[in-house]
């Protein structure tokens, strides 16, 4: 038997044409072939071992994932309410039903924009009831119009018939909400801090060069004064009369300030004696200043007052 032929018998065909492979000789024995050919059977784990599937989480709360919906999660009715079209008011609703059907302001169809007004506030009744009150007042109005229309007028004069109208009154109202709520977005329009751009800040470093503050005049008072406190305590009751002269008191200062380099406010006036002498001494300090001979500075606010020499420009 040639090959061909014993591998056509190892070989049934099946009712509907397909082929399946003949039986084995020997039960449980496969050819080396099959053998080499068929798949490993895999490893059966047991139920302990084997790990769940996962179940993707809907959402997250607080960044932990939520795998199934809480037992005691209260939804409110009107938590998830959509509005279409979200109005200001009554004006807001009858400006949007006469402008989106382009009616004449000036002559509107009381009719039409009634029955449609109407039936948006039967909506607003169903959900929101404090809400309606606004527009059911409205509406009282709108059919108080409407009806007015339809009565014959009993003006005895024909010319104050073609003048008098019922609806002036709601689009004079009308005419000034539009104007204000055209301004209104106008306005948002301009720019605003915060909302369409930020303020720019940078950071500047500082010198580390000290800068002397200027000598508060303020400040200058309040060290005259208590200079003049402590020159009261020292005074002595008599009556003298004494020529000062500002001139001499100068070139004290300024000998006193040649020998050193700060002289402080108050060790200026020491040894000056009553108050007569004490005032020429501030006097004279005041013209040495206005002079530029000397200058008053001072280290930092409510620091003590130093006086000396000013440098003269080589």
């Amino acid at each position: 038997m040639l090959p061909e032929e014993a591998a056509t018998e190892e070989l049934a065909t099946e009712p509907d044409g397909s082929l399946r492979d003949a039986p084995s000789d020997a039960p449980g024995d496969l050819p080396g072939d099959a053998l080499r050919d068929a798949p490993a059977a895999p490893l059966e784990l047991p139920a302990e071992l084997e790990t769940p599937p996962e179940v993707p989480a809907f959402a997250r709360l607080y960044g932990e994932p939520l795998l199934r919906m809480p037992t005691d999660l209260f939804i409110p009715p009107d938590a998830l309410e959509i509005f279409l079209d979200a109005f200001e008011g009554p004006l807001d609703l009858l400006l949007y039903l006469i402008r989106k059907q382009n009616f004449n302001i000036l002559d509107i169809p009381m009719a039409q924009v009634t029955l449609q007004y109407l039936k948006y506030v039967d909506q607003i009744r169903l959900h929101n009831l404090e809400l309606a009150a606004e527009y059911l007042l409205m509406a009282a109005m709108l059919i108080e119009i409407k009806s007015r229309m339809l009565l014959p007028q009993r003006l005895p004069d024909d010319d104050l018939l073609d003048t008098y109208d019922p609806r002036a009154d709601l689009v004079r109202r009308l005419l000034d909400y539009e104007q204000i709520k055209l301004a209104a977005y106008e306005i948002n329009a301009i720019p605003q801090l915060d909302r369409d751009f930020t303020r720019p800040s940078l950071f500047v470093e500082q010198s580390n060069i000290p800068t002397w503050p200027d000598v508060d005049p303020l400040d200058l008072q309040r060290a005259w004064l208590d200079v003049l406190k402590r020159a009261k305590l020292t005074q002595h009751h008599r009556i003298s009369r004494q020529e000062l002269s500002v001139r001499e008191h100068m070139t004290s200062i300024l000998r006193q300030l040649q020998s050193a380099r700060f002289v402080e406010f108050a060790d200026l006036f020491q040894g000056q004696g009553g108050v007569p002498i004490v005032v020429v001494h501030f006097v004279a300090m005041l013209e040495l200043a206005k002079e530029t001979l000397i200058e008053i500075t001072q280290a930092e606010p409510f620091a003590p007052i130093y006086v000396r020499l000013a440098y003269s420009p080589a």
